[in-house]
């Protein structure tokens, strides 16, 4: 079994998310993915959220934060909400007044329901084959993905093993996805 790689083409980030916003149409999968790679957060918390987590309906705006406890660790996560998940959801809302207690990613089976893990990753593979991505893609790419272009930009490991809530920096490593060619550009790029 090969192990989940982040999103490194960004040409391909984009196509995943162009998949669901103008090929199929479908805000609520677009949605997914594009918090998958902003906010770090896993699948399982993702799919937790509902309406009132994000939105304010007393105030009629965004949250500028979302709290939740992880379900994996258990511990108590802060993140914001960049202008790219408010476009998101501005995108699935469509001006529609949305129920405080509905789940952001609905299930179309059942009373308010969200998709299960399994139907995510139906979600991100059929966006990832269409985007030509050949690597093992999974929705664990997206939180990976997340952390890989953070470094790239330049935040440090260490900030980003607080932000994944890691218990080590091995594991923080290992969600870079740092290869042999980024080795090689650090090499060529020093030239003392």
């Amino acid at each position: 079994m090969s192990t989940t790689q982040p999103i490194k083409n960004k040409d391909c980030l984009d196509m995943m998310k162009d998949y669901y916003r103008i090929v199929k149409e479908n805000p609520r999968n677009y949605l997914l993915v594009v918090m998958g790679v902003n906010t770090a957060l896993r699948i399982g918390d993702i799919l937790a959220l509902k309406w009132e987590d994000v939105y304010s309906t007393a105030h009629c705006r965004y949250h500028t934060h979302i709290t939740l406890r992880e379900h994996k660790t258990g511990k108590q996560n802060i993140l914001i909400l960049n202008r790219s998940v408010i476009e998101a959801l501005d995108f699935y809302s469509d001006g529609k007044e949305m129920a405080p207690c509905q789940y952001l990613f609905q299930s179309q089976k059942g009373a308010n329901l969200p998709i299960t893990r399994q139907q995510a990753f139906r979600i991100i593979k059929e966006a990832a084959a269409y985007a030509g991505l050949t690597e093992h893609i999974s929705c664990h790419s997206l939180r990976k993905t997340f952390g890989y272009y953070a470094w790239k930009q330049g935040a440090s490991p260490v900030l980003l093993m607080k932000i994944y809530n890691h218990s080590s920096f091995q594991i923080t490593q290992r969600y870079l996805g740092i290869d042999q060619e980024e080795k090689d550009n650090v090499y060529m790029n020093i030239n003392l």
